[in-house]
Formats: structure tokens, C-alpha cells, sequence
């Protein structure tokens, strides 16, 4: 059976403040669930600070992003080796607003500043690619726009996504990514995917990874749902035989919330 993994991606949110209050909170819900992976995710500046509170616990630390060179001009950029000797185990790769692609427009992003955030098809496998070869696990996002649900292209764009991110990579390599899939209309609005068609749609993915790899490597991936995860919709979701877990955006910033989706878990 796949071990159910729980991620809090804080996005551009905590100060090193922050999170001592946040993770001392979390303490107990952590290790009430030493059955389950729990990844921590804060920004880059909290990250040894998070790494050294959480060393004693059964939680990992995250990175919510890296590129795809070890080192060089690239003003900005941090590196798979840089995350890792932070203390990082996994890397958020091709999250949908390092896309560009955010669920809750922003009236002064327009194309030439979403341009700014560019991540591509191309950009997300270099970027997987350096996070395997640099010991991290990444955590792919893939997930549909409104437009493309409305438009019924979901299917089609969740498994593009999927394969291109898979582009020169081994069915060993394979089986040890973790992908989450994030339908970008449900990311920071509040509308959710009902819970049967988040695991119709993790189900695609799996379907993806076995026609690239076979059965049993498609049965190893662990499967993510992100996207306006709460406790009150947790244990629905979670309780899915193609979704693994969850990948938790604003409700992993709150101590009760975050750790009502822990709680959720059934497995």
C-alpha cells in the first residue's frame, strides 16, 4: 500500500517568528501520525531554521522550487545541492503559479509580468530532473485552468503535463516522484474539485505513468490532490484509492487546520 503524504506549502508567507509558532503548534499532530509523510514546505529563508526545529520529528522539509543548474550566473536561482544541504528532503516542481497560471486572477498580472514567473513543460522536466539527480523527491504539479476544464480539456492537459514532465526520466526514477494534481480554478478560490472527480483525475495520471512505465511503477507514484484542501473536505479526498494525499496551500498556515487534515488521514 502507497504511504499517504501530506505537504503544507506556505507559499510567500512566515517569517523564521512565524514558524517557530506554527511548527511548535504542529508538534503534537505530527507525531500522532508517524504512519504518514508530512513535508513541510516555507520559503527559502525559513528553511534551515525549519529544518533544524523539525529534526527530532517524523516531518520532512521542502523547497517550493529550484533550477536546473547546480551553480553559475543565474541571479536569484538556488539549486537542488543548495536545498539539500539545508536540510531539504523534497521540491515543489511546476506548481501552477510558478506556471504563471493562477486561480485567483491578479489585476495588475498581465501577460508581460506573468511572463515573469514562465515555467514551461520544458522547464518543469529540467527542473524534476535536477531534483532527482540532486537526492531531492520532487513533488510535479499538473492541473487544468477553468477555460481548459470548461473547454473538456482536462484529461488531455493533465496528461500532457504528465509526460512531458516524465521526458529522459527512468521508470526507477519514476516510481519515487510524487505528483500532486492541482486543478488551477480550485487553488486559493475556495471552490474545491469534488472529491470522485479529483480521484477520476489522479486516476488519468496513474493511467499516464503506466502507459509510459507499466503497472507496478504506476502503483508505486503516490498521488497528490491540491486545491482548496480543509478538514472539512480532507477525509473525502483522502479516503480515494488514486489520491494519496494532499498538497495544502492557505489551511497549512493554520495549526488547527493543518492538522485536522493529518488527523483525516486513513492511512
Amino acid at each position: 500500500m502507497r504511504q499517504t503524504i501530506i505537504a503544507g506549502n506556505w507559499k510567500l508567507n512566515g517569517t523564521i517568528s512565524d514558524a517557530e509558532i506554527l511548527l511548535s503548534a504542529l508538534e503534537s499532530a505530527f507525531a500522532a501520525r508517524p504512519d504518514i509523510q508530512i513535508v513541510v514546505c516555507p520559503p527559502y529563508t525559513t528553511l534551515a531554521f525549519a529544518a533544524q526545529k523539525l529534526a527530532e520529528s517524523n516531518a520532512k522539509i521542502g523547497g517550493q522550487d529550484l533550477f536546473w543548474k547546480e551553480k553559475g550566473a543565474y541571479t536569484a536561482q538556488i539549486s537542488a545541492p543548495m536545498l539539500k544541504e539545508i536540510g531539504c528532503t523534497y521540491v515543489i516542481v511546476g506548481h501552477s503559479e510558478r506556471r504563471g497560471r493562477f486561480g485567483v486572477p491578479e489585476p495588475e498580472f498581465n501577460e508581460a509580468v506573468l511572463a515573469y514567473f514562465g515555467d514551461s513543460d520544458i522547464t518543469v522536466n529540467l527542473k524534476l530532473k535536477a531534483a532527482l539527480a540532486g537526492g531531492l523527491i520532487p513533488i510535479c504539479c499538473v492541473g487544468e485552468t477553468l477555460s481548459e476544464r470548461q473547454s473538456g480539456s482536462t484529461d488531455s492537459v493533465v496528461s500532457n503535463q504528465t509526460s512531458a514532465a516524465l521526458k529522459g526520466v527512468s521508470a526507477e526514477q519514476a516510481s519515487g516522484i510524487v505528483f500532486a494534481y492541482e486543478p488551477v480554478w480550485a487553488i486559493g478560490t475556495g471552490e474545491v474539485c469534488a472529491a470522485v472527480e479529483a480521484d477520476r483525475v489522479c486516476g488519468i495520471i496513474r493511467q499516464k505513468v503506466g502507459k509510459l512505465y507499466g503497472a507496478d511503477t504506476a502503483e508505486k507514484v503516490q498521488i497528490q490532490y491540491g486545491g482548496s484542501v480543509k478538514p472539512d473536505n480532507a477525509a473525502d479526498l483522502l479516503g480515494r484509492p488514486n489520491i494519496d494525499g494532499a498538497l495544502v496551500g492557505g489551511a497549512s498556515l493554520k495549526a488547527a487546520d493543518f492538522a485536522a487534515i493529518i488527523a483525516a488521514s486513513p492511512r
